[in-house]
């Protein structure tokens, strides 16, 4: 439901009123605003302004989310995307507050992971991710292995929860390391957080992506094999992305993908962790990372575990 200035009533929705009346183009003129659902991090919004065709997306950053998130490196990353296109257009009146603002995409809704099942949905995605990734270093430079050390070092802080067979996540995550970074590291620009809602799907199945929080230069078979891990591709899609995306099928790189998503789950259940201690949001923190770390720890007992640290 939407509400007009001077209606919040709640703390969240005064929040978001605040910022609106800071946004000297939008000043005087008459604003509606109403939650956008869907989120896990922060809380985002739709405003329509009056005079403006179509709406904008505010999105307004959740308590903590600045342990993790560098604010600067997502509008670089933001800017990006939308100068190849693949983004949304973005407006800055309040970057210096962490805001983000964008054009609400109208004729696009949000994929589920179904829409995945397609292989035209799939091809699209790879399309966007070799534009995206072929694009040039960002300014931020952040691998998997710092993501999983940073959310290691604040659940020690906050005296949040491991695992108790945390140690030996560990140690498998350090042989991974160890093999990913003898092998080397393809450092490109990376989205990092192929969350399904993320990528916004038109009837003719073209996409666009957004949410670029995560984005930084990290290893390009992250970007690939995060994304095939949370849409539980079975192998043979994964095969037939991996030759979409490099031209043919490789071992090797079958392998660094295995290995990119078991790391991908101790990162996001280390990260949720973290939230589970700092979040004001309304979301079962500790549970989504149990359940990552449930991924991760089958991922790592699975017999081909050693074959795939040896292969990459």
């Amino acid at each position: 439901m939407e509400k007009r200035l001077g209606e919040a009533a709640n703390e969240a929705e005064a929040e978001i009123e605040s910022l609106l009346r800071e946004i000297e183009p939008w000043s005087g003129r008459e604003l509606h605003y109403g939650p956008v659902h869907g989120g896990i991090s922060n809380s985002n919004w739709r405003v329509r302004v009056a005079g403006e065709q179509g709406g904008f997306f505010v999105k307004v950053p959740g308590r903590g989310t600045e342990m993790f998130i560098d604010r600067n490196a997502a509008l670089d990353a933001s800017r990006r995307a939308q100068d190849l296109g693949i983004g949304p257009k973005i407006y800055e009146y309040l970057a210096d507050r962490g805001v983000e603002i964008a054009d609400y995409i109208e004729g696009r809704r949000a994929c589920t992971n179904r829409d995945f099942q397609d292989q035209t949905v799939r091809k699209a995605v790879v399309g966007l991710y070799r534009t995206f990734n072929d694009s040039g270093k960002l300014p931020l430079t952040k691998t998997i292995f710092d993501m999983i050390d940073e959310h290691i070092d604040q659940v020690r802080e906050l005296g949040g929860a491991f695992p108790i067979d945390f140690a030996w996540l560990y140690k498998q995550y350090r042989l991974a390391r160890s093999a990913l970074e003898a092998s080397g590291i393809d450092l490109v620009a990376c989205f990092n957080d192929p969350m399904a809602g993320n990528f916004m799907v038109a009837d003719d199945k073209s996409l666009m992506l957004i949410d670029y929080e995560y984005a930084s230069n990290n290893d390009r078979c992250y970007d690939i094999g995060i994304w095939c891990g949370e849409m539980f591709f079975s192998d043979a899609v994964e095969a037939e992305v991996i030759e979409e995306y490099f031209g043919r099928f490789d071992p090797r790189v079958k392998a660094r993908l295995a290995v990119h998503r078991a790391l991908a789950d101790v990162k996001w259940s280390t990260w949720a962790m973290v939230q589970n201690v700092v979040s004001a949001l309304d979301f079962d923190f500790y549970k989504y990372g149990a359940w990552k770390h449930m991924r991760a720890r089958a991922a790592m007992q699975d017999p081909r575990w050693v074959e795939y640290l040896k292969a990459v």
